[in-house]
């Protein structure tokens, strides 16, 4: 009895057939996510349709987006990173001071190095003869300093005919921009990333003679830095990344081909004006993707290309008046007479004020937060109400 087989119990006759359930194995091509949530059959893998053209989708809205806050977080991080520099960085007395002074001023001189060699960079221009970039660079040991050839430097203008076809974005006469680069002998290297080198190892010695003494000058000196390398690699994304070329024949097919049909389209409703519409239909259309080519490259130096030349002469200008006076001291501007600390409501300056009591300062802080709310809501007697304090101020 023990060692029967126990069988099977039948299936009963009534029992609905239950198909059975397939193994649950992962479907790589069965659905992909509509724009609505739902989901649509497709024979396309997921992986390429969530890979591949998403990232090609984002390529145009990368150019646009990148396109105008390029050269602006360029401009911005250069000045806050020379005003560290110059300001909280400490200098020491006598001649050592002069060192100081004389280090800081290489270390700003690099930073306008650093933007003008990415203006030529982007441009296609590797040399060293440029009357901008030779002087800020000629010290310094790099690839570009030992690959400098005087005569690869062309400055010749071109043609008057070839300039106006250029100005058109002919393509015949657009010539090879990288036909510089390509006749060096030489490795050329990467000029503004050798001059960023360099300018790292200024603020790490910097920082590391406790010169730069507060943790957040540090840290905003090292994110400047940072953010001077993430726009030298978003501008070299932006150069080396065009529009890729499916898009660019599928543009140009669709375009011509809708303005081949148009005036078909047209003519038996407007008859001989199908002419001079097609015509300025063809033209508005063709601008439209002519865009694609405009922005392709928005370093160079056509109407509709960023003003390089425009925003490295004013980073200069600026960092020129950052360093014509040495950094302010608190105690030399704060002590002037014509300090007017409680201006409009006193025309007496620190000085003056100084004689007083605190009791006074703060009552006249009270009569100026007070006054100028009912000076602001009567119209016209701003003045008259302000000219009688300031008077009853000054005599107090």
């Amino acid at each position: 009895m023990d060692d029967m087989p126990i069988q099977a119990e039948p299936t009963p006759a009534h029992a609905p057939h239950q198909p059975e359930k397939p193994s649950k194995q992962p479907d790589y091509a069965s659905s992909t996510t509509t724009t609505l949530g739902t989901k649509a059959p497709s024979r396309m893998p997921t992986y390429i349709s969530s890979g591949s053209v998403e990232r090609d989708s984002k390529v145009p809205q990368q150019l646009l987006s990148r396109r105008p806050s390029i050269d602006i977080d360029d401009y911005f991080t250069s000045r806050i990173l020379a005003r560290i520099i110059w300001i909280h960085t400490e200098e020491r007395d006598g001649e050592e001071g002069k060192e100081d002074v004389l280090a800081k001023l290489t270390g700003i001189n690099l930073i306008v190095a650093f933007a003008i060699a990415l203006k030529h960079k982007l441009r296609f221009e590797p040399n060293l003869a440029y009357d901008d970039l030779a002087d800020l660079v000629g010290h310094l040991d790099t690839f570009a300093k030992a690959a400098h050839d005087p005569n690869a430097c062309d400055t010749r203008k071109p043609g008057r005919l070839k300039a106006i076809a250029q100005y058109l974005s002919v393509p015949m006469a657009v010539s090879n921009p990288r036909k510089a680069i390509k006749k060096s002998k030489k490795p050329l290297g990467n000029l503004p990333a050798e001059i960023l080198s360099y300018l790292f190892a200024y603020v790490n010695e910097l920082m590391n003679e406790g010169k730069i003494r507060l943790p957040v000058y540090q840290t905003q000196a090292g994110t400047a830095l940072s953010s001077l390398e993430e726009v030298m690699t978003g501008t070299e994304r932006v150069l080396n990344t065009p529009l890729p070329l499916a898009y660019t024949i599928l543009i140009s097919q669709i375009t011509w081909i809708y303005v081949l049909v148009l005036p078909f389209q047209l003519v038996k409703d407007l008859g001989w004006i199908t002419i001079p519409g097609s015509v300025v239909a063809t033209y508005i259309i063709q601008g439209l993707a002519a865009i694609c080519a405009e922005i392709e490259n928005p370093f160079g130096n056509d109407v509709n290309d960023l003003p390089l030349d425009v925003f490295c002469e004013q980073l200069a200008a600026d960092l020129d008046i950052i360093t014509s006076s040495p950094p302010p001291k608190p105690q030399e501007f704060m002590s002037r007479r014509d300090n007017l600390v409680l201006h409009p409501l006193s025309k007496s300056g620190a000085v003056a004020w100084k004689e007083r009591s605190v009791d006074d300062i703060r009552a006249a802080l009270k009569a100026k937060a007070t006054i100028a709310p009912a000076a602001m809501a009567i119209s016209g007697t701003r003045g008259k109400i302000l000219t009688a304090s300031r008077i009853s101020a000054d005599q107090a």
